[in-house]
């Protein structure tokens, strides 16, 4: 993989993750949505996913020892137990069915709360802890599925948290613990035992790390309401990928 990789090609591929991983330091997901387009053109697909559970697993890990006092961990006693039943769900749906039509479900769900959101026509709506049911297990379900659940903790999170910090970090450990299962699988199945993509992940992590620093820096800096519509913004983006995917 990497005799093929010039160093302009490093050089794209570092930049596209330092962005990516701005969004990850603001929003805790975000980064195949901003990364994998890019990363397709120079690395094989079958290798971008194991690559960024990997990279996402670390950036949570370094989140959650900077800023893990400040998540709400009864929202994660919640979620957690939900996210890994609904991912066995999405195993077997996967084994049983073709899910695409779910894809294209999800998508549009996530287009249309995104708009809600922005439009400003009502307050964001805050949901009870028994909404931790549904969204955990649609979250669960679609990470096995499409490995895209982040952004349905995102909705129900954002509806539950209302500081911004224990918000982010909070979505950053759960994404943390969900790429951790990724990785153990991949790693179980030997991916890993690919020395040129460890390289490859190694010759990344600084980009990665400036990536979720500058996030941090700019969530700081940012009111609530800033960075809710920045949120339902990359909602918008997320979904509208989701849909794009389905039609191409």
């Amino acid at each position: 993989m990497q005799e093929t990789l010039t160093l302009s090609s490093y050089l794209v591929l570092a930049g596209v993750l330092l962005v990516a991983y701005v969004i990850f330091g603001i929003a805790g997901f975000g980064t195949a949505l901003i990364a994998s387009p890019v990363m397709a053109l120079y690395i094989p697909v079958a290798k971008i996913i194991p690559l960024l559970a990997l990279l996402d697993m670390c950036a949570a890990i370094v989140n959650v020892s900077r800023d893990g006092r400040n998540a709400q961990w009864s929202e994660l006693k919640r979620l957690i137990p939900l996210m890994i039943v609904g991912s066995l769900f999405g195993a077997a749906i996967l084994l049983k069915t073709r899910p695409d039509i779910l894809l294209l479900a999800l998508g549009a769900f996530v287009v249309f709360y995104a708009i809600y959101s922005l439009s400003g026509l009502k307050p964001a709506p805050q949901f009870s802890p028994k909404a931790a049911v549904p969204f955990g297990l649609a979250g669960g379900m679609f990470s096995a599925l499409f490995g895209s659940g982040g952004f349905i903790y995102a909705i129900y999170l954002s509806g539950r948290i209302e500081q911004k910090d224990a918000f982010r970090i909070t979505q950053t450990t759960l994404i943390g613990l969900s790429t951790l299962t990724r990785v153990v699988i991949f790693a179980l199945a030997g991916v890993y035992l690919d020395v040129d993509l460890l390289l490859l992940a190694l010759i990344l992590v600084p980009g990665m790390l400036v990536g979720i620093t500058l996030g941090r820096y700019f969530t700081l800096k940012m009111s609530r309401e800033q960075f809710l519509n920045l949120i339902s913004v990359i909602l918008l983006a997320s979904g509208s990928m989701l849909v794009f995917k389905y039609f191409t």
